[in-house]
């Protein structure tokens, strides 16, 4: 996927092809961590289009409309995800598969999210990839297009061609993409917004890819105020320090410490924008003796300090 990591500072352009009957919840779960990247990031990471194949209005199975920003043929981008969800083979049809093969040409990747895996290999442009598609449609599709590698599997990522299978897997993708974009640290700030998995430990995990990081970083979003030894964090998993501290490096790219840092920090960053309490009552909310180390560990986080960002109102 070299063309859609070429540049760490730019804005990638993310276009969803809408038809009628879409999920209106896979779309959420599509393009709300993309705001709320834009949002932690303090800046546009990440721009996204509504699009339909004759730039009218999409309505989705629950009769939200949506009108879309222009048509595909005129569009183009970084990536473009095809979403037609329910009543999908209605919309399999020669002039979307036409549509999609010349925006092949305009696009570095190419995604079918919940059912749009079909419409991207009645396209023949999944031949020799590897894809998913919703599990109620897996056998059928396999059978209907050998050309593909179909694998159960929330999501595929092969190549520059990205597939999954319904609105839960559509967040999974796009906070895997988010984390190769711009790595563990603003992941785990929109993990947290959302009370994603790693977050909670209440479902599979997303940005963990072990279930004892996803239980370690509950335990530390659980303990904010008073921070556990990461040696008693490592018992609670339990794993051994060394061994939490491996899987933390290989899932999250940092150490315990360095996480558990990162979230105290999250913690105050929200509670000087959204609350009026002093740093002094914010430093002791979020581990820190006083107000003092927590500037200064903010300032090296964050780039300013909380009264500055207060300041601001950004």
């Amino acid at each position: 996927m070299q063309n859609w990591t070429k540049d760490h500072a730019a804005v990638r352009q993310v276009d969803v092809l809408l038809f009628d009957a879409y999920s209106a919840h896979c779309l959420a779960n599509t393009v709300e961590p993309l705001r709320a990247a834009n949002t932690f990031a303090g800046r546009q990471v990440y721009g996204w289009r509504f699009l339909t194949l004759d730039g009218g209005t999409a309505v989705s199975s629950s009769g939200m409309e949506v009108r879309a920003h222009g048509r595909l043929a005129d569009c183009r981008g970084d990536m473009l995800i095809a979403m037609p969800s329910y009543d999908f083979l209605r919309h399999a049809t020669v002039a979307a598969s036409r549509a999609l093969q010349s925006a092949a040409r305009r696009y570095d990747v190419l995604a079918g999210f919940d059912t749009g895996a079909w419409l991207l290999a009645q396209a023949g442009l999944l031949d020799g990839h590897q894809a998913t598609i919703h599990w109620q449609e897996l056998t059928r599709f396999a059978e209907q297009f050998p050309e593909v590698q179909a694998q159960r599997a929330r999501h595929v990522m092969d190549g520059n061609r990205i597939t999954c299978t319904g609105a839960l897997a559509a967040f999974d993708t796009m906070m895997e993409l988010i984390g190769q974009h711009h790595g563990a640290a603003l992941r785990l700030e929109v993990a947290a917004l959302f009370m994603a998995a790693e977050a909670t430990d209440t479902q599979d995990p997303i940005l963990a890819r072990s279930r004892p990081v996803a239980r370690a970083v509950a335990l530390m979003q659980a303990n904010l105020e008073t921070p556990l030894p990461i040696a008693e964090v490592a018992r609670r998993t339990g794993r051994s320090q060394k061994d939490l501290e491996r899987r933390m490096r290989a899932d999250l790219g940092a150490t315990p410490q360095a996480v558990y840092r990162r979230l105290r920090l999250i913690e105050a960053r929200k509670l000087v924008l959204e609350t009026v309490l002093s740093v002094s009552e914010i430093a002791l909310r979020c581990g820190y003796d006083d107000p003092s180390a927590l500037t200064r560990a903010f300032r090296a986080e964050f780039g300013t300090t909380p009264r500055s960002l207060r300041g601001s109102g950004s």
